[in-house]
């Protein structure tokens, strides 16, 4: 079977290059199942890259980026690039690739699974079952606005700029993709802000209202102060379905949301563009919600899991493969359900197992759900 599937693998720094070994391994098994087969291209990017090219992301691993289906994503960063220059920081590589490729949707699914409900801060009351997504607005906001940094008063003394703005355009986009996911799930979104006390928040709640009520009348809505939404999400997390928001609140709201579930290390994430009108293809990234971990990095510690799910998110919305996403998110509660625990979501009466570890009982599962 041809390779027709183009993926840009960038394992990054920290645990990204452990995590990412382990979706390789599920994406040979696809490969030599030979239902669905991949062309894996794989590059460098943040600290990585910096220590090999000067650069967080080459010009070359752009345009590589441009030409493929889809990007599959680590993690970057680490105390180990803390004085380079901002601009070749590990992290403004993934920024760039947010950045031009316009990946102004990224999807932030919140789910407790059954086997995961004891692993949760929370009560098992308030979160059992949980299933949310939270769509945060990623290529706008405080982190692109402009201007920016340091400036010199007249009397001598510094002040630090950041600028937060948002168009019409880049708030009714985030909009209408926030509103046809609601349509294939519980029909319910909540657009979160600050229009007490922020511009910015009240436009969002403008123009919020005017899409709810002009295109998708159908769709229960709501607004919800971003403040409000964090305590909301703590004390009844189940009257949400789709929280839509800006960038700076999406990070933290997504953030809170992920550690209600048991552990980042189980939290994957997409980041859409716009589909083509003409090809209809739709520039995408896909990475766990985790950062680079340095702490653990090297250890066979780190949580694949996320890893896994993010490459099932690309499975399900770059590649039309539906019933190969269910597969693969069925081996993760299998494998969870048999109580296989890396560190960060081990219980009581569970095994403990490395990287590598959980990577091979998920292979197999996989075995399994082909017999």
């Amino acid at each position: 079977m041809a390779a027709n599937r183009k993926i840009l693998v960038l394992p990054g720094d920290g645990i990204g290059p452990e995590v990412m070994a382990q979706v390789q391994r599920v994406i040979d098994w696809f490969d030599n199942k030979g239902s669905v087969r991949f062309e894996v291209t794989e590059d460098l990017v943040g600290g990585a890259c910096y220590d090999s090219h000067g650069v967080s992301i080459r010009e070359e691993t752009m345009e590589i980026a441009v030409s493929t289906d889809a990007v599959l994503f680590g993690a970057v960063g680490g105390p180990s690039w803390d004085d380079v220059p901002r601009e070749h920081r590990p992290e403004a590589g993934l920024l760039r690739l947010r950045k031009d490729l316009d990946l102004f949707a990224n999807l932030r699914p919140a789910i407790v699974l059954d086997a995961m409900v004891e692993s949760s801060t929370l009560k098992s009351e308030i979160v059992k079952g949980l299933d949310i997504i939270i769509l945060r607005e990623l290529t706008s906001g405080v982190y692109f606005g402009e201007p920016r940094g340091e400036q010199i008063m007249d009397d001598g003394t510094k002040r630090v700029v950041d600028t937060q703005a948002y168009t019409e355009d880049e708030i009714v986009r985030i909009l209408r993709v926030a509103f046809e996911l609601a349509r294939q799930r519980k029909n319910r979104v909540h657009c979160a802000e600050k229009s007490n006390v922020m511009e910015t928040g009240v436009f969002w709640r403008q123009i919020s209202a005017r899409v709810a009520r002009e295109e998708y009348p159908d769709v229960e809505f709501d607004h919800i102060l971003a403040d409000n939404c964090a305590m909301q999400l703590l004390r009844d997390p189940h009257q949400f379905d789709v929280i839509v928001t800006d960038n700076l609140f999406g990070d933290i709201l997504s953030d809170e949301a992920a550690m209600m579930t048991g552990s980042l290390g189980m939290l994957p994430s997409a980041s859409l563009g716009n589909p083509d009108p003409v090809t209809g293809k739709r520039y995408a990234m896909y990475e766990p919600v985790h950062g680079s971990a340095p702490d653990i990095a090297g250890e066979g510690k780190a949580n694949p899991l996320a890893m896994l799910l993010s490459f099932s998110m690309m499975l399900r919305y770059s590649f039309d493969l539906p019933e190969e996403a269910d597969r693969v998110e069925t081996v993760v509660q299998n494998v969870l359900n048999e109580g296989f625990r890396t560190g960060d979501i081990m219980q009581d009466g569970c095994h403990l197992v490395s990287t590598e570890e959980m990577g091979s009982n998920l292979l197999l599962e996989l075995d399994r759900s082909v017999q």
